[in-house]
């Protein structure tokens, strides 16, 4: 039996820690109290006032630094900023763009992507990162919505917008990144290396003029996922959007306070770390948390065309990359990989969806000398407002972490704080909570309310140690004759080897209203053993009986959104249609 954990020091001896002056470099973490937009706020004293005067340091800081790794392509930070230098030039002196105009960006990850996002921020213009999975109708959508001044697809979007650029309202100027991956020309588009070529001005006046650009001024436009209606564009300014990167920072801090070491101060003489981006980097996890993060520390990044375990190990291994993140089933295919036995590995850490309770002990199994990490936030609050790391995450499995230093949560039901230890909606309220909805109020006082308290849509609680548990969605939860069931409860309880995912899903009934269904996906050499009957048998052992499933499918994969959030919807669908073919009963499934 394994000796419990005990910490070296308290949680409140680490937090009293973290933010001290002095204990981090550059004070980064250090708080202090700010009025903004009639609330009062806690916010990082240090942080810097705009993206671009953070681009400008970190480039120069670590200049000589291997900073983007793509296929064959490979660019030093100081590469990466001349290049960005040079669009935001062409933006400025060729499509007219200045401080406060939109620039839209749909695409796959390549290295053009982020100088086209460093570009935006140079001029202190809006990057509009338009999800590059939508159909046309729903992209055609976040495009004329945000009426951007220039358009940037990749040739994958360029081909399927371009029976469609009459529908594009304004007459955005529209170009082309890494054109010669496609037919290399368009009606209405411009290749963007054409236009780079034709350019014959000076990039240096970019930086002799300064767009002067404030904290509190506009910064980037994400969007929802778009799975319950239109996706809405999420503004936020400069100060929301750069909270994110260091309340990225702050789990592992947190994790080794917590062992009784010190926070180490980085130097860039220190060896590089490499990080692992294969998620969307139109999604915040990509940009917000892992894009910004890493260059904050100066890590190389390198990025993937899509997301491919055997590849992605493959890179991990051939790159030295010592930092891996994303959604937990991206940490399930990497422990599932011939990544094992890989001891370079730092750091694994995941997000943007519910992690099972044995994804832990799993990953622990695979890369014992691993800091595993989560986190918590949405969109809407770019990226992070809490997370975990290490031993804490190890002893708390299911939960989702502290709360970062600026920000506060409420668990709210029935218009009631809840006590520690009762559920409701989680509410967050810090300085990284959007500015709104774009060009939609009332959608967005729905969620903000009038003191700046975010609705999360999402039931958890908060324990008497101030960990946060996340049990469902609002819209997720089932219902069984009164009886509330929160999906994660179920879903963990089916988690056995060579399970991969699970998603609780509701099925109806005439007497009850609601009945617990469950789709899982199993590793093909599991298939054989993972039955319906081994299942249901552990379901029974671990859940109260009114959370039993009355029925198993399997299904190769479950469906997933660009932020790798599985697809409920479908999945109730699905399993409604073969509860009906059962004449509801609970029998044997098989998909």
């Amino acid at each position: 039996m394994s000796t419990p954990w005990i910490p070296k020091r308290t949680l409140a001896e680490v937090e009293a820690l973290l933010c001290a002056p002095g204990q981090s470099p550059g004070d980064i973490l250090v708080l202090e109290t700010r009025v903004i937009d009639g609330r009062v706020q806690r916010v990082y004293k240090n942080q810097w006032p705009s993206t671009r005067i953070f681009w400008l340091g970190t480039s120069q800081i670590y200049a000589d630094r291997t900073y983007l790794v793509f296929e064959n392509q490979r660019y030093t930070y100081k590469e990466t900023f001349i290049r960005s230098l040079k669009a935001a030039a062409v933006f400025k002196d060729v499509f007219g763009v200045t401080k406060g105009d939109r620039i839209a960006i749909c695409s796959r990850n390549y290295p053009e992507y982020i100088v086209a996002f460093w570009a935006c921020q140079l001029l202190g213009a809006v990057p509009v990162l338009a999800n590059a999975w939508l159909p046309n109708g729903p992209l055609l959508h976040c495009l004329n919505l945000t009426q951007c001044k220039l358009i940037m697809l990749d040739s994958e979007r360029a081909d399927r917008l371009e029976p469609e650029l009459q529908k594009l309202a304004g007459g955005p100027k529209v170009v082309v990144l890494e054109s010669h991956e496609g037919k290399g020309q368009w009606k209405g588009m411009q290749p963007w290396q054409h236009v780079l070529e034709s350019y014959n001005g000076d990039p240096r006046k970019v930086i002799q003029d300064d767009p002067k650009v404030a904290p509190e001024d506009d910064c980037v436009i994400f969007f929802t996922s778009g799975t319950t209606g239109l996706p809405k564009g999420v503004l936020s300014t400069q100060r929301q959007f750069l909270t994110n990167p260091i309340n990225t920072i702050v789990a592992k801090r947190r994790a080794l306070l917590r062992r009784g070491e010190d926070i180490p101060a980085p130097t860039p003489q220190d060896p590089q770390q490499g990080v692992l981006i294969a998620v969307p980097l139109f999604h915040v996890t990509g940009l917000s948390s892992q894009l910004m993060s890493s260059t904050l520390a100066g890590a190389k990044v390198a990025l993937t065309r899509k997301w491919n375990p055997k590849e992605a190990a493959q890179l991990i291994r051939r790159e030295k990359l010592t930092t891996t993140g994303g959604v937990p089933s991206m940490s399930v295919d990497l422990i599932e990989s011939e990544l094992k036995g890989y001891t370079g590995l730092e750091m694994m850490s995941h997000g943007g969806a519910a992690a099972a309770a044995v994804l832990t002990s799993r990953a622990r199994a695979v890369f014992p000398n691993t800091m595993l990490a989560q986190g918590y936030g949405m969109t809407e609050c770019n990226s992070l407002a809490a997370s975990i790391a290490g031993e804490d995450y190890e002893t708390h499995p299911t939960s989702t972490g502290l709360p970062a230093p600026v920000n506060d949560f409420l668990i709210v039901k029935d218009g009631k704080i809840m006590p520690r230890g009762e559920l409701g909606e989680i509410w967050i309220r810090g300085p990284n909570v959007m500015k709104g909805y774009w060009r939609d109020q009332a959608a967005t006082d729905k969620v903000v309310t009038k003191d700046g308290w975010l609705m999360s849509g999402d039931i958890g609680l908060l324990d008497e140690h101030g960990f946060l548990y996340i049990r469902d969605r609002i819209k997720d939860i089932i219902i069984r004759g009164g009886e509330n069931i929160d999906s994660t409860t179920v879903e963990n309880a089916l988690f056995m080897d060579g399970v991969m995912e699970v998603a609780a899903v509701a099925v109806p009934d005439e007497k009850l209203g609601e009945l617990v269904a469950a789709v899982v996906s199993v590793q093909a050499d599991h298939r054989a053993k993972v039955t319906e009957k081994a299942l249901m048998a552990l379901a029974r052992s671990r859940l109260p009986k009114f959370a039993v499933p009355v029925l198993i499918i399997f299904q190769e994969l479950l469906p997933h959104n660009a932020a790798g959030k599985i697809i409920k919807g479908h999945l109730r669908t699905v399993a409604r249609l073969e509860w009906e073919k059962r004449g509801r009963q609970p029998v044997v499934a098989k998909l």
